[in-house]
This record gives C-alpha cells, structure tokens and sequence, in this order.
C-alpha cells in the first residue's frame, strides 16, 4: 500500500472548528525542530505540503491533511485517512496567554478527537531522553483509548554513530527509526499506520 495523494484541507485553533470527524486521523506530535515537517513532506512524496520553518515553535495551528492510499490490487477501492500536524511543543516565542490557550486547544484535542487512531510522537534520536518528551509520552499512555496506538517515531537518525543507533534500538524495540535525508525508515512507518488503520 503506498501514499498516492496528500493534500492540505484545512487549519484549525482546536477541536472546536475543526472538520469533520469524518475519517481516521493519525497525529503527528514532536517537539519543536524534531524535523515533524520535513518527515510529512517525505512521508507523502509532497515536497512543500506541511510547511517546515526556520523559527522553532512557529506553527501554532492544527493542521489537517487528506491522504489517498492506493493498494497493489486494482480491484481494491482507494483508502483514505487524515494527517494532522501538530504544533510543536518546546520552544515557541510566543506570550505566556497565547501559550496556555494553546496547550488547552491541543490537550482537548488529543484527548477528546473521536476519530484520532494513531499518535505519532516524534523523538530527536541524538535527544532521546528529555524531560519533555517523557512527558508527552506519559501523557499519551494516560489518556490513549483501546481503539488507539502509539508510535514512538525517532527522527534524525543518520547523525548517530553506528554503534549509538544499535543501542537505541535494543532500548526501543518497537520504535521506529527514520532519516528524511537518507530516506529509511519512511516505510516501515507508513507500513506500520496502514496496517493499523486497513489491516494491509
């Protein structure tokens, strides 16, 4: 099964304007510079569809994407899902109010979005154990339904040493392992979310 249309839908502050709950969604969540668009854009061959930005923290909306998979089987309908791409949690320069309506908007989110399948939490591999991203997965675990599931995505993986990478894996066997610049780990991530979300 592969990706063969990703397209930009809408932005939303929160769960309230935001559409439809009408499709499985999978969530990308990470924190800030984790590369979270940089792995949308290489995820759905769509250079430019989740815009990246060189000011840490800068996206502050909700951000949903409508994906169109196709199967090797051309009697099998397309399949469809949604994307959502979320602010990055850490370094945002904003005021300590906006920040505030912000987490709440994404807690609800995150807590209340019927149709929310698939978190993916977005590690830096050269920062696996921040504060921060414990936290969030902590989270994750403490409000995660019996229809849902966690996928601990380590990003950036071809700076670490050969014998780093090794050990991260033993220490994380169900994660997965993702360069954008090299291009590995993309599909056994979208293997992973397809065979979740279709059985395929």
């Amino acid at each position: 099964m592969r990706i063969i249309e990703a397209n930009f839908l809408e932005s939303a502050q929160g769960i309230d304007d935001s559409p439809s709950p009408d499709m499985a969604e999978i969530a990308f969540l990470g924190r800030s510079n984790v590369g979270k668009s940089s792995l949308l854009n290489t995820l759905t061959h769509r250079k430019g569809l989740a815009k990246s930005s060189s000011t840490p923290g800068k996206t502050q909306l909700i951000n949903y994407f409508n994906i169109k998979f196709k199967t090797d089987n051309e009697e099998t309908p397309h399949l469809y899902a949604r994307f959502v791409d979320l602010p990055g949690f850490g370094y945002a320069r904003v005021s300590k109010t906006l920040k505030q309506e912000w987490n709440k908007n994404l807690t609800a989110y995150l807590e209340q979005r019927p149709c929310l399948q698939i978190f993916v939490h977005l590690i830096d591999a050269r920062h696996k154990d921040l504060a921060i991203d414990k936290n969030v997965d902590a989270f994750l675990k403490s409000i995660k339904r019996g229809d849902q599931i966690i996928i601990n995505a380590f990003t950036k993986i071809d700076k670490l040493k050969q014998n780093d990478l090794a050990k991260l894996k033993r220490e994380n066997p169900d994660g997965i392992f993702v360069s954008n610049l090299k291009k590995r780990g993309l599909e056994q991530l979208q293997n992973k979310i397809t065979e979740y979300l279709f059985g395929s």
